[in-house]
């Protein structure tokens, strides 16, 4: 019921990683625009497997991204407030899961063995 080849899908993959899209930004772009629900039952591959065969694929894992982008933003919010002790404690937890998270992605290659986390 799809009417997008494997070939189109893998094309609109690379086209929106090349505008800057995350590759879960791909998948809901793909299943809202094109109705493309899931991207490895139409072309046989994931969508970061289609970048990595590309060269697209992102140097860091997208949810190891995010945990970092999130402690950005958590730092940010307790230069202006520094008495929030609320969010002093997420941004402990935030990062506990960063190192966590960067420990097993050493051991599964994603990252290389020597990346660090800089507060």
């Amino acid at each position: 019921w799809v009417k997008l080849t494997p070939t189109d899908v893998a094309e609109r993959v690379c086209k929106y990683a090349r505008k800057g899209l995350r590759p879960s930004e791909i998948g809901v772009l793909l299943r809202d625009q094109h109705g493309v629900g899931v991207v490895s039952s139409v072309t046989g591959s994931k969508v970061l497997r289609i970048l990595r065969a590309n060269g697209l694929a992102p140097s860091i894992p997208e949810d190891l991204y995010m945990l970092i982008k999130k402690a950005v933003s958590i730092r940010k919010h307790l230069e202006r407030n520094r008495k929030d002790k609320d969010s002093k404690y997420r941004l402990i937890l935030n990062e506990s899961r960063i190192h966590r998270l960067a420990r097993y992605y050493k051991k599964a290659r994603p990252i290389p063995p020597n990346w660090k986390y800089d507060a």
